[in-house]
């Protein structure tokens, strides 16, 4: 699968979209650009490494003589790749702009540390920088096949977790409790690494971004759970589902009702040549219809990849059509205070509508 998600005609790529936004060369340091181009998931380090891939020539990596093995063993070093290494005493920027004569724009990765873009505009003072992300952008969000297969892969994985909570969810444990056993789970599951695990009980849950604390879990109180991780492809996971322990108030069902509808209705509004923020108009319109508009007040999705979040977002005013292959997800949310609900699917834009890669159930899961 490695050389399906990493192919070797990845640095042709974009060396063509490099030269069609007039750029004299791309350099990506280590982070989800340089992964995506080439497999290798370098340590982030205040030694350079860096992929050079100019308009015009063949591509090469710049790796510290200490990292050259690791360059080798990984997926990088079967593209056939020059790896160019350097020694403790070395100036690799200068190395890097020797390479580079004449080049009068270079694109940096979006995630190039500030000493390192400093660096090279020291070693290339008549190089204008701009980031990368232009370049690389219609690249990764049109997601390869072998792409979609490791998202289904990441989404079948934290839905196994999420069949698990309800076995670590009990009344007098705290949040932070339970996001732990969580984790623990994330891991168990297969994922390499976990990003975030949110664990949001009683009013809580009304925070979207809530971190989990030493506020304990009482009964009848409604428990949000986003979860996520990294798996060892390098593809995201990211999945809403809710809980409660015991029966829950009567105005919570009520709302959750709403919620399941405006899912449902902005997953089935995904299809090729749709507007994102028709997408998000979708779920949108079935929450303020109902009177709860005020209670949603996040954008409906985020894309994701090699990414948890990264393009394209499902917000109003993004009007660039979806195509096949674009994969994000579909989160509406109501938080009125005392409590709140988020229910999230990772989807992916097919030639005829769309996929879901997670298939837990969606309806509130009460647990006796």
């Amino acid at each position: 699968m490695t050389t399906e998600l990493y192919p070797r005609e990845r640095p042709g790529l974009v060396r063509d979209a490099a030269a069609e936004a007039g750029l004299g060369a791309v350099l990506l340091t280590p982070g989800p650009d340089l992964r995506y181009v080439t497999g290798y998931d370098a340590k982030e380090l205040e030694r350079l490494t860096c992929l050079v891939v100019p308009a015009e020539g063949e591509a090469f990596l710049v790796v510290p003589r200490l990292e050259l093995p690791a360059a080798q063993e990984s997926p990088a070093g079967s593209l056939g790749l020059e790896l160019v290494p350097w020694d403790e005493t070395d100036d690799p920027y200068e190395l890097v702009a020797r390479r580079l004569p004449g080049v009068r724009t270079v694109g940096v990765a979006d995630r190039m540390w500030a000493m390192m873009a400093l660096r090279f505009r020291a070693a290339m003072p008549d190089a204008e920088q701009v980031a990368a992300g232009s370049v690389l952008r219609g690249l990764r969000m049109r997601k390869s096949a072998a792409e979609v297969a490791a998202l289904r892969e990441a989404g079948a994985a934290i839905d196994r977790v999420h069949r698990r909570v309800p076995q670590i969810i009990k009344p007098g444990r705290t949040e932070r409790e339970v996001a732990r056993d969580i984790g623990d789970a994330i891991l168990d599951e297969g994922h390499a690494r976990v990003d975030f695990v949110i664990v949001g009980a009683g009013p809580n849950g009304a925070n979207p971004h809530a971190e989990p604390s030493d506020r304990v879990i009482r009964p009848g109180e409604p428990v949000v759970v986003d979860i996520g991780g990294t798996m060892p492809s390098g593809y995201c996971s990211d999945s809403t589902r809710n809980y409660c322990v015991g029966e829950p108030p009567a105005e919570y069902r009520a709302y959750y009702a709403v919620l399941e509808e405006a899912q449902r209705a902005a997953s089935e509004a995904v299809r090729p040549g749709v507007a994102p923020e028709a997408v998000d108009a979708a779920a949108r319109d079935v929450i303020e219809a109902a009177g709860y508009g005020e209670h949603f007040f996040h954008r409906t999705g985020h894309g994701i990849g090699l990414e948890t979040h990264e393009e394209p977002y499902i917000v109003a005013g993004n009007k660039e059509p979806l195509e096949p292959g674009m994969a994000f997800s579909v989160e509406p949310g109501i938080y009125p205070g005392p409590h709140g609900a988020r229910i999230e699917d990772i989807v992916v834009c097919t030639e005829d509508g769309h996929e879901a890669v997670n298939a837990t159930e969606r309806g509130l899961v009460v647990i006796e």
